[in-house]
């Protein structure tokens, strides 16, 4: 029984041995061919296209990538792009991605690393394709120079767009900040493309800025030197502050039942301007002088046209007699357009004057007097 018992022990421990030796058939070696992107974005400013990617960190095969070769930018006209064809670029593949994984791992890396490229579009295919579109698409290779295809495939409008305008700037008046620009000479817009000439601003105090207006560019960029068609006056600045100030042409091609297409051309260099308000409000106008006080205590009630200015802090009340100086009779500034002056003398006469104040303390001119007898 013993002896059985130890036959049936080799038995199942051959049987162990024989599962564990068995070998399946072999893998073929990983060609290294890089997954090819599905990311791709586009964005044009101007007549350059930036185009940015993640780098593929796996193979077709699922293995990771150990070695990068260059990348093929592809570009063509709409609708798509069967195969790259003739690269209009090769980029190199970034210097400080993993290219040797001595540990041959299969995990895929966590680390997502992104790449770039720029293009610039030849003019000759802006002019005659102005309502179409380019087609973009990149091909990651290997060390090797071979790749699995293309990425994703991304649309840029083909419109033209214009230079951007120079001469341009800005200064403060008592109305606001006022922008200005020149015109371009000898060149006219297209029959298919809108223009606007869009205008931003930015404190010096923060990171983002803000658009402030949308003109409309087109006799601009037909040549038109009107100051309507080459300025614009900021109204919504806030004085004492520091602001920056750019502005660009948008080129806009769209109709009834089509999409509409926007691309901006390049940015006019930055102005700067601090909004300093050394401007006084506008002079009264208007002053009045009225006796009253029969019989009672005597005034002189002094009425005047209303002062319009958005920063207007208040009024100023002057008075002299015959061959004497102004003297201002108001401690703070009035707040209405009226004034009544209790100190006065029976027998005299009074000249009066109103001038208006804003909220840093600039002060107009002074109103056309109004005089009065006392009786």
């Amino acid at each position: 029984m013993k002896r059985l018992f130890g036959q049936l022990l080799v038995v199942a421990a051959l049987g162990w041995i024989t599962g564990c030796a068995s070998i399946g058939p072999p893998l073929p070696p990983s060609l290294e061919l890089p997954r090819p992107p599905s990311d791709l974005r586009a964005t044009r400013k101007g007549d350059q296209v930036r185009l940015t990617w993640t780098i593929p960190a796996q193979t077709t095969d699922r293995q990771s990538v150990r070695y990068l070769g260059e990348t093929r930018v592809c570009r063509g006209l709409d609708p798509v792009l069967k195969q790259c064809g003739t690269p209009v670029a090769e980029a190199a593949a970034p210097a400080d991605f993993g290219r040797s994984n001595k540990s041959g791992s299969n995990k895929p890396k966590t680390q997502k690393v992104s790449a770039s490229f720029t293009d610039t579009l030849p003019s000759a295919i802006e002019a005659a394709h102005p309502t179409g579109f380019a087609v973009y698409a990149i091909e990651v290779l290997n060390r090797a120079g071979r790749g699995a295809g293309i990425s994703n495939q991304v649309h840029v409008a083909l419109v033209p767009t214009l230079k951007a305008f120079s001469g341009f700037s800005a200064h403060t008046t008592n109305q606001g900040v006022l922008i200005s620009w020149e015109c371009p000479a000898g060149t006219g817009p297209r029959r298919e493309t809108e223009y606007v000439f869009r205008i931003y601003r930015r404190a010096e105090d923060k990171t983002s800025e803000t658009r402030i207006a949308q003109v409309d560019a087109a006799r601009c960029a037909a040549g038109s030197q009107e100051e309507k068609d080459r300025s614009f006056l900021d109204q919504s600045v806030e004085w004492e502050n520091t602001y920056f100030y750019r502005g660009t042409v948008v080129s806009v091609v769209g109709s009834a039942g089509k999409a509409v297409v926007e691309v901006e051309g390049d940015d006019t260099a930055e102005a700067k301007v601090f909004a300093h308000d050394i401007f006084p409000p506008a002079a009264p106008t208007g002053l009045q002088a009225v006796f009253s006080g029969t019989g009672q205590v005597a005034f002189i009630d002094l009425i005047w046209a209303p002062v319009t200015d958005r920063d207007l802090e208040g009024y100023n009340i002057y008075r002299h007699e015959e061959g004497g100086a102004g003297v201002k009779l108001n401690s703070e500034p009035v707040k209405t357009p009226a004034f009544r002056d209790e100190q006065v003398s029976a027998g005299k006469v009074y000249f009066y004057s109103v001038a208006a104040m804003d909220q840093r303390g600039n002060e107009s001119a002074r109103s056309e007097e109004a005089s009065e007898r006392v009786p």
